[in-house]
């Protein structure tokens, strides 16, 4: 049986109109990360029985399927079917189809979050510091506090000495208990750049009194400044939310345009078939554990919001956070709606009955078809992580030519 084929226009128009459309790479993630189109999605042909069913809720959601000449289209598009997937095409003439019709191809993974975020420094100027001058503040004793945005577990492999974790969007949060001098400076790190720019300019939307800067280049540019980073640190910030911070978390959403919905408005967008909806607990993996909404997936905001082609292949659906301290929600939405996603937070519940129970997880792919980032772990060359950061300073200059994304920034 002959798959139907959809041609490269036809999904750029579908993007540029925000209909949902999940177009899916189905090659190994290494080989997805040497090229794609920006709001493509890595879903391996061998993965798709593992990956499907939590990131492609919809089953008549229209998915297109492409690679690189490897063969891999029809064992994809019949293992999607065998599931119940009703809506399956091909990008005519695969990748090289994409490239053939003059569209732009990103490297890497998280890609457009990636961009989205260089898009966010390079409009409001988000504040920054390099490593030699945050190496020097260290040393004369200034008054810093050093936030670390990333997991946890990659914070504890390495992080910059006296760092504390607070993972993205915990940070309005919890920055008040963790800098509670107004004089103090806080500064935002992560392994790169994307998320201690998002974290950085998150606490300058809502309003923090504190100087707030991000860490240059992140570890990457602390490691090539030859500078040293401690290894199994366990510090986390705690609860204690900045000055105002739930207020001014929610008018930030509101400036985005998010909704903020009750169970009655939940229950009718449940209902419409013909869209799909994504819903995520946004909170912390123990608060998630502890007790839930039912039907909610839990991912960490911070990480959703790097990982939302990750999260949510389909562009174009609609997006429901939750959290019982609303700050995480808000705060998370207000960027997924920057970066074009239909977003709403959804209120209460939290004091009814939940349910308990350990997060979903998708096993990570195999080592030899995994993309080893250039941020992560301890042994990379510097030519990798210098290549990396050039390619991330490219990223606003590719956004303007492929012309897709669709991106505001408030």
């Amino acid at each position: 049986m002959t798959l139907p084929s959809v041609t490269p226009s036809e999904v750029r128009t579908a993007l540029l109109l925000r209909q949902e459309i999940a177009l899916l790479d189905v090659r190994h993630e290494a080989a997805f990360a040497t090229g794609h189109p920006l709001f493509a999605a890595n879903m391996a042909a061998a993965r798709i029985e593992l990956e499907a069913e939590a990131r492609l809720p919809r089953k008549d959601a229209p998915i297109v399927i492409y690679d690189d000449g490897e063969g891999l289209v029809r064992q994809a598009a019949d293992r999607l079917t065998a599931l119940g997937y009703s809506n399956v095409r091909q990008l005519d003439g695969g990748l090289r189809g994409w490239k053939s019709a003059g569209y732009e191809l990103f490297q890497d993974v998280n890609s457009y979050a990636k961009a989205f975020g260089e898009l966010v420094e390079h409009r409001r100027h988000t504040p920054s510091l390099a490593a030699e001058e945050v190496s020097a503040m260290i040393a004369d004793g200034a008054n810093i506090q050093i936030l670390d945005v990333r997991r946890f577990d990659e914070y504890a492999t390495m992080n910059i000495p006296g760092s504390i974790s607070v993972p993205g969007a915990e940070l309005v949060l919890r920055a008040g208990r963790a800098a509670p001098d107004s004089e103090t400076t806080i500064i935002v790190n992560c392994a790169g750049r994307t998320r201690s720019i998002i974290g950085t300019q998150s606490l300058i939307n809502a309003g923090v009194t504190n100087k707030v800067r991000a860490l240059r280049n992140g570890t990457i540019g602390w490691t090539l400044a030859k500078q040293n980073l401690d290894h199994g640190s366990n510090k986390r910030g705690e609860i204690g939310a900045i000055a105002g911070g739930e207020a001014n978390a929610r008018d930030v959403a509101y400036r985005a345009g998010v909704r903020h919905i009750g169970f009655a408005e939940m229950a009718a967008l449940q209902a419409q078939a013909d869209r799909t909806l994504y819903r995520f607990d946004v909170r912390s993996e123990e608060e998630y554990t502890a007790g839930h909404l039912t039907g909610f997936r839990h991912y960490p905001g911070g990480q959703l919001v790097q990982e939302i082609d990750m999260a949510a292949p389909v562009r174009g659906a609609r997006i429901v956070l939750t959290d019982n301290l609303k700050v995480r929600a808000d705060m998370t939405a207000s960027w997924l709606a920057q970066m074009g996603w239909e977003t709403c937070v959804l209120g209460g519940g939290y004091d009814g009955t939940l349910e308990i129970g350990l997060p979903l997880v998708i096993p990570k792919p195999d080592p030899s078809h995994r993309y080893r980032r250039p941020y992560e772990g301890t042994d990379i060359k510097e030519s990798a992580m210098q290549a990396y950061l050039d390619w991330e300073y490219g990223l606003v200059e590719q956004l303007r030519r492929d012309a897709t994304h669709g991106f505001f920034v408030i």
